[in-house]
């Protein structure tokens, strides 16, 4: 599915008095050639991974088989439930959520990459938090995830998700956007602060490097799925008070690319530069080539 621009959701929006879903819904129909009821039966089932996802990275502790990532979802999550943490519960939830299905995505469980495996956690971690913070309907969060998914099919369309050719903002920033314009979505936010609460995450994300770890989708990965779930949650509660980016969404997108562009190649998912080259990172590569 290619979409445009964000404006081009937002003038179809407009004129047929819709939300950006329901935008989105009907050009993946057209696209696919599947119904209505088909495209949410999909998408009912990409939410039951998501959701199943998110259960077993909570608990089960499962370590990667590198060894270098696992346990810290689960160590999250009984910190949150133990009334200990500082953020507020739905916060808390997004963090263990975000922390828990990356770390499932790194020991080979099931995942939905959304957009990609290394940002795989943000998006449903955001919003399976939101349901189960705010009591909604499982129609209610698919809605929010086919905002979220028209978000990232614009940047896919006129930028790039792909951490080879834009670093980790082309992931983990986009990944931020759509959970952003998702839960903005969710309480009911207009169409025009779905797409506000999404330039609010992903241009503060410009610039955010891909250096993993021995070459793993593992570290900093990870870790970054979480803290980036909750500076998601912080951009569609900026949108939702009213709160505006300065440049429009389709230029933060266009920006995004642009950086991307310009980065070196050894920040950009070559695991030659950044983190993967401290003393600590290289002496990780070397134990795992034994």
């Amino acid at each position: 599915m290619d979409i445009p621009s964000i404006d081009y959701l937002l003038d179809e929006a407009a004129k047929n008095s819709k939300t950006i879903w329901q935008v989105v819904l009907k050009e993946e129909q057209e696209d696919s050639g599947l119904t209505e009821e088909e495209l949410r039966d999909k998408l009912e089932e990409t939410y039951r991974v998501m959701k199943q996802a998110v259960k077993e990275g909570i608990t089960a502790e499962t370590r990667s088989i590198s060894g270098l990532t696992g346990g810290e979802a689960a160590k999250y999550y009984r910190y949150y439930r133990a009334g200990k943490s500082l953020l507020g519960s739905l916060e808390a939830k997004a963090i263990s959520y975000s922390l828990g299905t990356s770390e499932y995505n790194a020991a080979m469980g099931v995942i939905v990459a959304a957009p990609t495996c290394g940002s795989s956690g943000i998006l449903p971690g955001v919003v399976i938090a939101a349901q189960e913070e705010y009591g909604l309907s499982d129609r209610e969060a698919v809605n929010g995830l086919i905002t979220g998914g028209g978000v990232g099919a614009v940047v896919a369309t006129r930028a790039t998700i792909s951490g080879a050719a834009g670093g980790c903002q082309a992931e983990v920033g986009t990944a931020a956007a759509m959970a952003a314009a998702a839960l903005t979505d969710m309480m009911g936010g207009s169409a025009k602060q779905c797409a506000q609460a999404a330039a609010l995450a992903l241009k503060n994300c410009l610039g955010l490097a891909c250096d993993p770890v021995a070459g793993l989708v593992e570290i900093p990965c990870v870790k970054r799925n979480g803290i980036y779930a909750a500076f998601a949650i912080t951009a569609a509660d900026m949108a939702l008070a009213g709160v505006e980016s300065f440049i429009p969404p389709d230029e933060v997108i266009d920006a995004m690319y642009q950086i991307g562009v310009n980065m070196p190649a050894a920040v950009r998912e070559t695991a030659e530069g950044g983190l993967a080259i401290t003393p600590t990172g290289a002496s990780a590569k070397r134990r795992l080539e034994y």
